[in-house]
């Protein structure tokens, strides 16, 4: 529906302005009156346009994970204290350290005065609150379970961020090696071997017979040396060309696929898709979702494109009448103990506590999984690291070695 900004004046002749969604003006005006508002003026939000600012930039119309997770967390308890939602969000938009969370806050405020439930109010934000955030909140206003449901919410978001944490941990040192090691590479090319290379040809003269491995680094050095005005911006675009890609679709799907084939890395790519379908599939049914609700949903939070597609096919068969256990089993991206387990919870009817404990396990999966591969890509960096410098430090020794052999003849 199209968003309508608006201009009124309460019973009190103050002025009041804020949004709201309609399909048209004369529902605005409705919507309005009901709140015991006078419009002064209603304009159609394009919708399409974004504000840049210095805050944008620098990432700051984003909230953090934290952030988010205190404010369910503090939501959850003042509505299970009997606060009213609507003082409840007043009062915590007004204690928000977050500047995009209080302008969050205040805009679902406006909704919720203007009639419309925390659900939809939370779905016009959708890089704050996800599809699983407004699914489950939209499922606990229905079944009036909506301060455990919060706290549902928050346990899932603090081990989302738990485990995205332990990830950005583990490669925080493997990543910064590779950019030293980049960096001595263009400096030894762009400022050491050309002055070497001088030092070389001094000695032995313009005719001295060089090793092929010291004229091939002399060409790559003297090439960077000339056209670093050229080099630099290319390898530059062709960073950002590549990131572009891989955020369009089929570049998404493409690179999922690959990470999906990569030793060590395929391990963790799957426990973690894993553990987030089970905890958000079990999150939705704890929440009274119907089950292709859920895993619609779900596919969508799992983070992987291939893993999505694989849940997408398990909804369009469980319409057909085939149990999730059963499509899940013959999917080789799920290993058997999963399919296990969403049959014990399909006969039992607790599929959701099953897969909680699903969830648990392989969370800790990928915690040895990653400590793991720190253990190896950490060696690994220092080895190449070390080889590259050693491969520059032969194209020198050689040639001077041999010069040292012509001059002692």
């Amino acid at each position: 529906m199209p968003k309508y900004i608006y201009i009124a004046t309460n019973t009190q002749n103050k002025s009041v302005s804020g949004s709201l969604e309609a399909s048209d003006k004369a529902a605005v005006m409705a919507m309005l009156g009901k709140q015991q508002l006078r419009p002064i003026s209603i304009k159609e939000s394009s919708g399409e346009k974004s504000s840049f600012s210095l805050d944008t930039l620098l990432g700051g119309n984003k909230v953090k994970s934290d952030d988010l997770v205190m404010f369910t967390r503090q939501l959850s308890a003042m509505v299970g204290a009997g606060v009213p939602l609507l003082r409840a969000l007043t009062s915590l938009e007004e204690h928000s350290e977050s500047k995009m969370l209080k302008k969050i806050l205040a805009g679902i405020t406006n909704d919720i005065q203007g009639g419309a439930s925390l659900a939809d109010s939370l779905g016009k934000y959708p890089n704050t609150f996800s599809d699983v955030y407004v699914n489950m909140v939209r499922a606990g206003e229905a079944a009036g379970i909506l301060d455990e449901i919060l706290k549902r919410l928050a346990m899932q978001q603090e081990k989302n961020s738990t485990i995205r944490k332990k990830v950005k941990s583990a490669m925080t040192y493997p990543t910064v090696l590779v950019v030293i090691t980049v960096i001595a590479f263009f400096g030894l090319m762009l400022f050491v071997i050309p002055q070497i290379g001088k030092i070389l040809t001094d000695l032995g003269g313009p005719d001295a017979k060089l090793p092929g491995l010291t004229l091939a680094m002399l060409a790559i050095s003297g090439f960077m040396t000339s056209y670093w005005f050229i080099v630099a911006p290319a390898i530059i675009g062709g960073i950002y060309l590549l990131l572009r890609y891989i955020k369009t679709p089929k570049g998404k799907s493409q690179f999922h696929h690959l990470v999906l084939k990569i030793p060590g890395i395929k391990t963790i790519i799957m426990k973690v898709a894993i553990a987030r379908f089970a905890r958000t599939f079990s999150a939705l049914m704890g929440a009274g979702v119907a089950v292709l609700e859920a895993l619609n949903v779900t596919s969508r939070a799992v983070g992987n494109v291939v893993y999505e597609k694989a849940l997408n096919d398990a909804a369009e068969a469980v319409k057909n009448g085939d149990t999730l256990s059963s499509v899940i089993e013959k999917n080789p991206l799920f290993p058997p103990i999963v399919a296990q387990m969403l049959a014990v919870g399909e006969e039992t009817g607790q599929t959701d506590l099953i897969l909680v404990k699903v969830a648990d396990f392989y969370e800790e999966e990928v915690d040895v999984a990653i400590d793991g591969l720190s253990a190896i890509i950490e060696p690994v960096m220092i080895v190449v690291m070390g080889a590259m410098v050693g491969l520059i430090a032969a194209s020198v020794m050689g040639p001077i070695a041999g010069l040292a052999q012509n001059i002692k003849g």
